[in-house]
């Protein structure tokens, strides 16, 4: 019986997070040279009336700057999950007003940064740095496995944690 257990944990493990393939840099190339139907925004369709960087170091930078607490979305273009919660995010409206008050950056391919990746490279996770450019490792999910992972149906749990972002800027500085 116990083993049972094990392994539909595992299962759901495998459900909520689309984990990156080793060769997953291999494909990139091939999508980057071929010519894109549609002009691609830097949302990707996260949000396209807010205002995305484009790089992390970009982003480390405005943030830093503006005194602006930064997320990162790290996400792929063929994971199922990523693009459930893509959907939830884009479409919610609350989100989309309070994600004006942060620095954003998406991104499909992993940075060289460790911090960005405290427990495992899993897409989608989502992950808000501090102006002083610290990896807020207490504000998570709800999965001690995939501590920044999100499904759709924790979009209400991603909007209080941006709350909560947004207030400990205000205590701390």
């Amino acid at each position: 019986a116990m083993e049972k257990s094990y392994m539909s944990m595992f299962l759901l493990l495998v459900a909520i997070s689309c984990v990156l393939a080793k060769d997953a840099g291999k494909k990139d190339t091939k999508e980057t040279t071929a010519k894109p139907k549609l002009p691609q925004t830097l949302s990707r369709g996260w949000g396209d009336q807010l205002i995305w960087t484009q790089t992390y170091e970009e982003a480390l930078f405005r943030a830093k700057h503006s005194q602006k607490p930064l997320m990162i979305i790290h996400h792929l273009e063929d994971c199922p999950h990523s693009q459930a919660l893509k959907k939830v995010f884009a479409e919610h409206k609350d989100i989309q007003k309070l994600a004006e008050k942060f620095i954003l950056l998406n991104l499909v391919y992993e940075t060289t940064d460790k911090n960005l990746a405290p427990d495992g490279q899993y897409v989608p996770r989502v992950l808000f740095i501090d102006p002083s450019l610290t990896v807020r490792a207490d504000i998570t999910g709800r999965y001690s496995n995939r501590l920044y992972a999100y499904e759709p149906s924790d979009i209400s749990l991603l909007y209080s944690n941006m709350q909560k972002a947004l207030k400990l800027l205000k205590t701390e500085l």
